[in-house]
């Protein structure tokens, strides 16, 4: 057990039931009462070594690993503010059995706390289920994006998600999980279909902020696009992840010179500031479906999430317009 506030170098041997979870993720569920920013910190400065080198937040633990903490400081009061934040939280459940909790998430909510987050849909979803011996999410959606989220009840459900997610990533020719994106874009889109595959990267910018761009030295990235609408200004398409690449439809769109309304980081920053006086305060991405096996059962399942009010509207209004400036719609 990690011992908390005490004024002493703490070792813990990682076993079974650690191996696999994310560094950062242990220790926010074992450091109770410490800032999670503190926790970040710790981690990224080499505070915390695992057999006694400095690892990301990210390294995922194994079988085996000892693993160092300073003495670590609690601060209470911050832990009572985020603990009312997370439970005030709403976050509509999509599905639910023994193993598996799928959640519609909110737009402007992180996954997870962190990098500047004080908590995440995670961490909500652990202080409204005390009960929950297991919770851990199985992928992840930026921050902005709304929409299908997986979340295992279960160790097993969680290896067998990721064995999953990390064949889609790799464009494997098994795909296993269907996942489709309601995207709204700059400009006129004109093919029905269309098939993007543009290599990404990965980079940072100076601030240390994560990027990503394409490049003929990227990881493989395949995009799949269907027009659904389209007006004047505005192209609404559906998007297919043939590959699970960080940020691969906002840059593929981007690369391509349809960016994503409201998109902060690859977007039109002029054009996102007459959106938000339109209306549109956040990026328009939505996780609308997901067909997948069940991770142990093995029966599939089809999981939606009806587009949020306030994106429903913003497109009501685009048309309305669209017929008062030009009699109908394109």
């Amino acid at each position: 057990m990690v011992q908390v506030g005490k004024n002493s170098v703490t070792q813990q041997l990682i076993g079974e039931n650690e191996h696999g979870q994310r560094l950062d993720n242990l220790l926010l569920k074992q450091c109770k009462g410490v800032p999670k920013s503190h926790v970040y910190s710790i981690v990224r400065s080499g505070q915390v070594r695992v057999n006694g080198r400095r690892v990301e937040v990210s390294y995922r633990l194994q079988s085996g690993d000892l693993l160092r903490l300073p003495p670590l400081r609690i601060g209470g009061a911050e832990k009572e503010v985020v603990t009312a934040a997370e439970r005030r939280l709403h976050l509509p459940v999509v599905y639910e059995d023994d193993a598996l909790l799928v959640v519609d998430k909110p737009a402007g909510v992180a996954v997870h706390g962190g990098s500047g987050e004080s908590f995440g849909v995670i961490e909500a979803l652990r202080q409204q289920r005390p009960q929950a011996r297991f919770l851990e999410l199985a992928h992840r959606l930026d921050r902005e994006t709304s929409g299908i989220l997986l979340i295992g009840k279960k160790r097993s459900t969680l290896l067998a998600l990721h064995e999953m997610f990390r064949a889609g990533a790799a464009g494997s020719m098994t795909r296993v999980a269907d996942k489709r994106y309601l995207v709204l874009v700059a400009g006129r889109w004109m093919e029905p279909l269309r098939h993007v595959r543009l290599p990404l990267l990965k980079y940072l910018l100076v601030s240390g902020e994560r990027r990503v761009r394409v490049a003929t030295e990227g990881k493989t990235a395949h995009t799949v696009f269907r027009l659904l609408a389209r007006w004047q200004r505005f192209s609404l398409l559906e998007a297919e992840l043939r590959t699970g690449r960080t940020h691969q439809i906002r840059v593929h769109l981007a690369h391509l010179g349809h960016p994503v309304a409201g998109d902060e980081k690859y977007g039109d920053f002029a054009l996102n500031r007459v959106l938000a006086r339109e209306g549109l305060k956040r990026m328009f991405l939505h996780a609308a479906q997901m067909r997948l096996p069940h991770p142990l059962a093995g029966t599939e399942l089809q999981l939606k999430a009806a587009l949020p009010p306030a994106l429903v509207a913003f497109l009501q209004g685009i048309a309305a317009r669209e017929r008062q400036d030009h009699g109908e719609k394109i």
